[in-house]
């Protein structure tokens, strides 16, 4: 097994990276993941390696995650992410686009639709219904994608996102 080149940066209590998330979309819902020692959900994807686009990282992160190849669409956040996490100051370079899973893709509301060991962390995947109230009962950061999942942008947004700045939605 080759060993992976990750960008993820490391400077004492503070830490750099770039992470790839995919928003799936199905009958009014949104899909999401979290590992299960934590408490809030994210949308699914995963830290780049060097070499890598991030197209060719959302692609490589839902087959290794849930064992699909995924269509990737346009690009809707490119998000400078500034957040505080296990004793650490982040500074994530966060892209978020629009992608399609296939149909055969397992679909129900009411259940957790997949779960994979993913090294160190148990992963669990369900769809959550695409809207604010939705995202924020679920506490899924960045907090400003709840106050868009109902109306995404419609050319590429570039923002700063600061958790500490602002409260939750």
């Amino acid at each position: 097994m080759r060993k992976r080149k990750l960008i993820r940066l490391n400077a004492g209590s503070s830490r750099f990276q770039m992470r790839v998330a995919g928003l799936g979309f199905r009958d009014g819902y949104v899909l999401v993941h979290r590992a299960t020692h934590e408490s809030f959900w994210t949308f699914p994807g995963g830290r780049a390696e060097i070499g890598e686009t991030s197209e060719e990282t959302l692609r490589r992160e839902m087959m290794e995650e849930l064992g699909i190849d995924v269509t990737v669409g346009r690009l809707l956040w490119s998000v400078e992410n500034f957040f505080h996490y296990e004793q650490m100051d982040w500074h994530e370079l966060g892209l978020y686009y629009l992608m399609d899973t296939p149909v055969d893709f397992p679909f129900d509301p009411d259940e957790i639709v997949h779960r994979v060991q993913d090294g160190d962390n148990d992963l669990e995947f369900k769809w959550v219904r695409a809207t604010r109230a939705a995202l924020v009962a679920l506490d899924i950061p960045p907090y400003f994608i709840a106050e868009e999942i109902e109306s995404l942008p419609p050319a590429s947004r570039h923002l700063v996102w600061r958790d500490g700045d602002l409260d939750k939605p």
